[in-house]
């Protein structure tokens, strides 16, 4: 496994609709950080995946549903999800969070 260095300047962003759009950051087979910025109202829908998941709230309010329950979050706080938990999110205030996953999200590289 190699180290490399990822300048945000040079990643594209990819708008993914309904407000929302990511940055796929440095990443190797084991861990992946992704930039997700989301419009007020912008949506990430409910889903699950086998990745173990952390999110950082690098700015704006959210409301994450997570195994059917509800948490508000803003700029600072953590979540750290198990794999395989349904999870979604409400942008309540114009924000980015910033994921990362164990292992990569090849899917993200399509």
């Amino acid at each position: 496994m190699s180290s490399s260095v990822v300048y945000n300047r040079d990643i594209p962003l990819t708008d993914l609709g309904g407000g929302v759009s990511r940055k796929v950051l440095a990443h190797n087979d084991q861990l992946m950080i992704v930039e997700v910025r989301f419009e007020k109202g912008g949506v990430g829908s409910m889903h699950t995946h086998p990745h173990l998941q952390s999110t950082y709230v690098q700015s704006g309010r959210f409301v994450f549903t997570i195994d059917g329950v509800e948490h508000e979050v803003a700029q600072g706080d953590t979540i750290a999800f198990a794999s395989d938990v349904p999870h979604g999110t409400v942008c309540l205030e114009a924000g980015v969070l910033v994921d990362i996953f164990n292992p990569m999200r090849e899917d993200f590289l399509k």
